[in-house]
């Protein structure tokens, strides 16, 4: 998957788990997800992983998990901003390509 069209699906979830938490502004890749001055919260992270997943699947065809036990367990998280995130979403696709 190309990374722009990730950072695109990234971003387009985002924006709808904001909005559903009634807060907004700007989003770039450096947007915070996870850590200090996170946009969201525990619980709307987990949705976000949740919808990020479905819209491959439905969109694209692709079926990932993003949440994996090897993601969780990095010394960084690959949930810590949109671009970290796309990044994350690409090597997984291509992870499961090359299987």
């Amino acid at each position: 998957m190309d990374r722009q069209v990730a950072l695109g699906i990234v971003t387009n979830c985002l924006r709808d788990a904001l909005e559903q938490v009634g807060a907004s502004g700007e989003i770039s890749e450096e947007t915070v997800i996870v850590g200090q001055g996170a946009a969201l919260d525990s619980i709307a992270v987990v949705s976000l992983i949740v919808d990020i997943e479905q819209r491959l699947e439905i969109d694209h065809d692709v079926s990932v998990t993003l949440a994996s036990e090897r993601a969780m367990s990095q010394r960084s998280s690959p949930f810590r901003s949109v671009g970290v995130l796309a990044d994350h979403v690409c090597a997984v696709i291509q992870e499961g390509q090359a299987a």
